[in-house]
């Protein structure tokens, strides 16, 4: 994911053509969700100059090669303009950045890839071919960077190496990116998609492709079985841009290719490069990331949501190799994870650890409801299809602002929804194609449509924050404003609580129905002599909730910043009663760094409602069954399915009335319908 840089001028008020949605239609009796109009607004052609290093398939016989702008803007009459990334100078027509990126072109080309695959539309046939040659051109095909791919490209066609604000790796093809990542992908479904249709230019995609891996095998499979520490931590050293998030893109399209009768070296480096996706899969149903797979290989603290398709690279990559290995960590994401994160606000741009960026977009979305699909797929287990369609819910409502994100009239995807209800109405390459990408998906799995159309938010009850800023402070304990809240390998999510030892921070608790898990969030250092130990103030009596040192962190390694901002879960009990009503941290042995508290109820819930239907999402953090009552409006019978910590259905069984009875397993969700 790219920032958006401040736009100076430019841009071209355009119109495009409305192409037919996808078949859905007529196999379901609804209107199909897939509409190509905006994205087709955003495709362009360009003859790019002659550039040593650069062509592509038949350039002499066709010079023009496909090309997608970047960013769209809406004009004050409703129509929307094509701008590029960057500061514009009317004078040379040119972006700080460009106006096509490799990224997006990428990705594009998967979402025509697909619709021709799904409704044998010949239109999304020859754009797929069209922005797969302008790919192939961004691709340096000779010299030392051979196989490495420059990210942007001027109006004219000339290629800019080295963008304002810069990215790295700089010069762009200079090293793996996440654009080398994502052409892979492009290149893989592709070939997959033309292997038949067009033999000659599937060979030309191969051939490219197999440029793509040896740069990946040169550049990063070198360092196949190399671990690295992170913070005590045994992190693999082998991932395209030291992600998980970059490297299951490439995973996507290497198992495509090899699904298609690629050959040894595409299914070496697939093996390989899932097997470091995997290695980041962390925590457990009580202690942080809840068994995520996390998308950073240098930090033990982050997750977010866009990129976030390991799940699915792992589930497929076991599906073509036949390693059920690699399907545990995209399962335990799944059935863990997930419903924490529905339950906790859903798929936030940035927890690092805390929700420090609330905002959402359609990449993010997109790479859940991809995730959960391609494991309900290799698993053939119902529910997370059903968490799939709770997910892709946001597109109709179901999120901060309460509005649709996706416009099935235009094809149009918001750019984002900020945390407090604020919109985006920008519709720029990247949302138009991660929201077409789940229509895609939508309208192949009837159902899961059905369960996304329910776009209104009843409730969530789940994770809660509660700030060190809050806490009464005693004892010399002061609160400390950092020069910046990003360590390198994290953010504080503002001040934190310094507590000498001997020092106490009181925090006063929301009321609560139930027993919450208690999860500090704490700077742990290796040299560290702090210990807090927590208590809970209930019924005038202290109750133990545990303990935390801050010493218990191992050694720095490759990670950018010493130290680990973690939520800790701490040694004992680490729970609050439901009727506490004050949390308290004493600080012994040294200065304690104390960033914030999670809290987490030992069964959190998610309930949707919309288009004659309601569906509630419960999630279970506690080590025994819970029983509880989950209130469902609507009238008829309602289905209550419960599923344990991988995802497998125990119980089936229903009730009437609206208040209805559930039994949430440990580590598992229980799903009701009516």
């Amino acid at each position: 994911m790219r920032r958006r840089s401040l736009l100076l001028g430019g841009g071209l008020a355009l119109t495009a053509p409305l192409l037919a949605p996808a078949a859905a239609e007529a196999a379901t009796g609804t209107a199909a969700l897939t509409n190509l109009s905006h994205l087709t607004f955003l495709v362009d052609s360009v003859t790019p100059p002659e550039q040593a290093g650069h062509t592509t398939y038949r350039l002499a016989d066709t010079p023009a090669v496909g090309v997608l702008w970047t960013y769209a803007e809406p004009n004050p009459d409703g129509t929307f303009r094509r701008v590029g990334g960057g500061a514009y100078d009317p004078e040379t027509d040119t972006w700080g950045q460009g106006a096509f990126n490799a990224d997006d072109i990428a990705r594009a080309a998967v979402v025509y890839l697909r619709h021709w695959r799904a409704t044998g539309a010949t239109t999304s046939r020859d754009a797929s071919y069209a922005l797969l040659r302008g790919l192939t051109y961004l691709q340096t095909a000779t010299g030392p960077n051979a196989g490495n791919v420059v990210l942007w490209m001027q109006p004219d066609g000339t290629l800019n190496p080295s963008a304002e604000p810069v990215e790295l790796p700089d010069p762009s093809d200079s090293g793996p990116s996440y654009w080398l990542a994502r052409t892979i992908w492009a290149l893989g479904e592709g070939y997959a998609a033309w292997r038949t249709a067009d033999p000659g230019f599937a060979s030309f995609l191969r051939d490219r492709l197999d440029l793509a891996v040896r740069a990946v095998e040169r550049q990063v499979l070198v360092r196949y079985g190399r671990w690295q520490v992170v913070d005590g931590d045994r992190t693999p050293g082998w991932l395209i841009a030291e992600g998980a998030d970059a490297t299951a893109e490439a995973v996507l399209g290497l198992a495509a290719y090899v699904r298609a009768g690629g050959g040894a070296r595409a299914r070496r480096a697939l093996g390989r490069l899932a097997e470091g996706i995997a290695a980041l899969s962390d925590g457990s149903v009580r202690e942080w990331p809840f068994d995520a797979v996390r998308p950073w290989a240098l930090s033990r603290s982050v997750w977010h949501a866009w990129g976030s398709q390991m799940p699915a690279a792992l589930a497929q990559a076991a599906r073509v190799l036949g390693d059920r290995r690699l399907l545990s960590p995209a399962v335990a994401d799944s059935a863990v994870f997930t419903p924490w994160l529905l339950t906790s606000g859903g798929p936030d741009n940035g927890r690092q650890p805390t929700p420090t960026d609330r905002s959402q977009i359609s990449y993010g979305v997109d790479s859940r409801v991809q995730s959960l699909l391609a494991v309900a797929e290799a698993t053939g287990r119902a529910g997370f299809r059903q968490l799939a369609g709770m997910t892709a819910a946001w597109y109709f409502g179901a999120n901060a602002a309460g509005v649709p994100g996706y416009d099935p009239a235009t094809g149009r995807t918001v750019d984002g929804i900020a945390g407090d209800g604020t919109v985006n109405r920008n519709a720029g390459a990247e949302s138009t194609i991660h929201g077409l990408l789940s229509m895609l998906a939508l309208d192949a799995h009837p159902d899961v449509a059905a369960l996304a159309r329910q776009g209104r938010i009843v409730a969530r009850v789940g994770n809660t924050v509660v700030e060190a800023e809050q806490a009464t402070l005693t004892g010399g304990a002061s609160v400390v404003t950092p020069d910046s809240a990003w360590t390198g390998e994290s953010a504080f999510s503002g001040g934190y609580a310094l507590l000498p030892a001997g020092a106490t921070a009181r925090w006063q608790l929301p009321a609560a129905d139930q027993p919450r898990l208690v999860l500090p969030v704490v700077e742990l250092r290796p040299d560290s002599p702090a210990v807090t130990r927590w208590t809970a103030s209930a019924a005038g009596r202290e109750r133990p909730v545990g303990v935390v040192r801050h010493g218990r962190v191992g050694a720095q390694g490759t990670s950018p910043a010493p130290g680990a901002l973690l939520p800790v879960t701490p040694s004992g009990p680490a729970e609050a009663p439901a009727d506490a009503t004050d949390l308290v941290a004493v600080s012994t042995g040294g200065d304690a760094v104390v960033d914030a508290v999670l809290l987490e109820p030992l069964v959190s819930r998610y309930v949707i409602s919309g288009a004659g239907s309601t569906t509630a999402l419960l999630r279970s953090a506690a080590r025994t069954p819970r029983s509880v009552t989950v209130t469902v409006p609507g009238s008829g019978t309602a289905i209550v399915e419960t599923y344990d910590a991988r995802g497998v259905r125990r119980v089936r069984a229903q009730a009437r009335g609206g208040t209805v009875p559930a039994v949430v397993l440990p580590g598992g969700f229980t799903v009701v319908r009516r």
